[in-house]
């Protein structure tokens, strides 16, 4: 079937996203920290996408996540940046502010992701590489933890690349339990 998308090898997963987000009809927002804005490079190098991606917040500093994500001051304190808890809350949190009017609740999926990319930061608890990816949908909200064991570019790569294939595998299942 020939939507339109010309591929590149890199940017298969991110049309394979985008053709599932159109066909259902729903529409994208992200919220990144360690990757820095790569998620959204890489939904964007698909020509259309602005079909389904509306945009994303980087907040790389813990004020930026609260200010504008809404992740509460308390869970930052207990729990830290890099943990279940506050992915969370930002996947929550930009599908929750970035709801432009014509969208309903129902049709916005947020993606989050905060991790540790290196070479410093790490801890015994939380060593480089760890990483923590959550996905905000109107059917629930989810959280996984993956620790990658390259350099600061492939861990921030992989996170990426993880981020997509989480949401290509909801997007595949979308809908079967309606």
């Amino acid at each position: 079937m020939d939507d339109g998308l010309a591929l590149t090898v890199n940017d298969e997963l991110s049309a394979q996203v985008g053709l599932l987000l159109r066909r259902h009809g729903l529409y994208l927002v992200v919220a990144e920290s360690c990757t820095g804005g790569l998620l959204g490079h890489r939904i964007t190098n698909v020509p259309g996408s602005s079909d389904y991606f509306l945009g994303g917040v980087i907040a790389y500093a813990d004020s930026i996540k609260q200010a504008l994500l809404g992740v509460k001051a308390e869970t930052l304190i207990r729990f830290g940046a890099v943990s279940r808890e506050t992915v969370l809350e930002m996947a929550h949190g930009v599908r929750e502010r970035l709801c432009p009017p014509g969208i309903t609740p129902a049709q916005l999926i947020g993606l989050a992701i905060s991790g540790i990319a290196g070479p410093g930061g790490g801890t015994l608890d939380k060593p480089v590489g760890l990483t923590w990816i959550a996905l905000s949908t109107a059917e629930g909200e989810w959280a996984w933890s993956y620790h990658w064991e390259g350099d600061r570019l492939h861990n921030k790569a992989s996170s990426a690349e993880q981020a997509l294939r989480l949401l290509l595998n909801y997007l595949e299942g979308y809908g079967s339990s309606r």
